[in-house]
């Protein structure tokens, strides 16, 4: 185990070198694995299991479109395909990657099959940590850990598919086997991780909650509106707007971040987009600190797990869902994106085609 030290606090980071797939596969050698539901991380870390050599079995319902993409994906009804129950049964490893409203639902079915030596496994801390909200309580009797890769199952498997690795945090709840690190350090380097760091269930869940709803999905997206909007209101084109709020970030200036960090982009950037940014970042860092605040209070309290446990256990969920998503997919400003994002080099149709027109504020519903 590497020893990283960030400015004297020292973490423990599991590498590839240090723990190889061939280490992984030894540990894993007399195991089944049995991947639990097939949406969202389930599809990438069953198949760069059953890439890297794993004995790894996938449990979804019949006749389901998520069985459907299964076998669609070269997994075989009856040999490394089957209904979640006799998936259960079959495994000695337990992913138990289905959504956190659908984990609670079939629980009771889970924990029956949850024999002595068993191991579960989740890519979140949600059931564990919120178990007053969810009552999932593992018997005493299992290895219970926990890998959670730092992104969606879609990055996971494309990430994969080019040879590198998606970063992913480990933790242990409960190590009734005395092999609970082994496995759970395997699984790791199956799935696909570059690199794994140590944490809690806990410290995993009030941060991924945080992330989602803060600078990864929820804070990100309400600048990108508020910006948008201050442009579009002081008379600049849809594509003027999307292009100075998100293109340049998403296409430019957020991988130079991701190869060198915040530093190097800005020192790679002009000098006054420099000095504008060095004078307003504290002013956003100041204004946000105080919703940041609230909201990891509101995770801490369990109000952000609660809500979610009602909302997604609903029958109408996935409708009321639908009306939001709708919401954001049809706002002129995603509207104008889905434009210019057909207007890349990559996206160009054919020559003597005609382009998608960028159409005027108003119309871009219609896009």
């Amino acid at each position: 185990m590497a020893k990283l030290n960030f400015g004297g606090e020292v973490e423990n980071v599991i590498t590839r070198e240090e723990f190889p797939l061939s280490k992984a596969q030894e540990v894993l050698k007399n195991e089944t694995v049995a991947v639990i539901g097939y949406g969202v991380q389930g599809p990438g870390q069953a198949l760069n299991q059953k890439d890297n050599g794993i004995n790894v079995i996938v449990g979804q319902r019949k006749d389901s479109k998520t069985w459907d993409k299964a076998v669609r994906d070269g997994f075989v009804p009856g040999v490394t395909l089957f209904e979640i129950e006799e998936a259960l049964q079959r495994g000695t490893i337990i992913c138990y990657l289905l959504s956190d409203a659908a984990q609670i639902a079939l629980w009771p079915t889970v924990e029956k099959h949850l024999t002595p030596g068993k191991a579960l496994y989740f890519s979140h801390g949600f059931g564990i940590t919120f178990n007053e909200q969810t009552n999932i309580l593992p018997p005493k009797d299992v290895d219970v850990f926990l890998v959670a890769p730092k992104g969606s199952g879609t990055s996971l498997r494309r990430m994969f598919l080019q040879g590198r690795g998606l970063n992913s945090s480990y933790a242990i709840y409960q190590d009734a086997t005395g092999r609970a690190f082994e496995r759970v350090v395997a699984l790791g380097i199956a799935v696909g991780s570059g690199y794994l760091f140590e944490t809690n269930f806990k410290k995993e869940v009030y941060s991924d909650l945080t992330g989602e709803r803060g600078t990864l999905m929820g804070a990100i997206q309400g600048i990108f509106a508020a910006q948008y909007q201050v442009l579009r209101d002081n008379g600049h084109s849809p594509s003027e707007a999307f292009n100075e709020t998100v293109e340049e970030l998403t296409q430019s200036l957020m991988p130079l971040v991701a190869e060198n960090g915040m530093d190097w982009m800005y020192a790679n950037c002009s000098t006054t987009a420099q000095r504008g940014a060095l004078d307003w970042w504290k002013k956003f860092r100041d204004a946000t600190a105080p919703v940041f605040k609230e909201l990891y209070e509101s995770v801490a309290a369990g109000k952000e797990s609660q809500r979610s446990i009602d909302s997604n256990s609903k029958a109408d969920y996935r409708e009321k869902l639908e009306v939001e998503l709708k919401e954001l997919r049809e706002s002129e400003m995603w509207q104008a994106g889905k434009t210019v994002r057909s207007l890349r080099p990559e996206n160009q149709v054919a020559e003597g085609s005609s382009t998608p027109e960028l159409k005027p504020a108003g119309s871009l519903a219609n896009v």
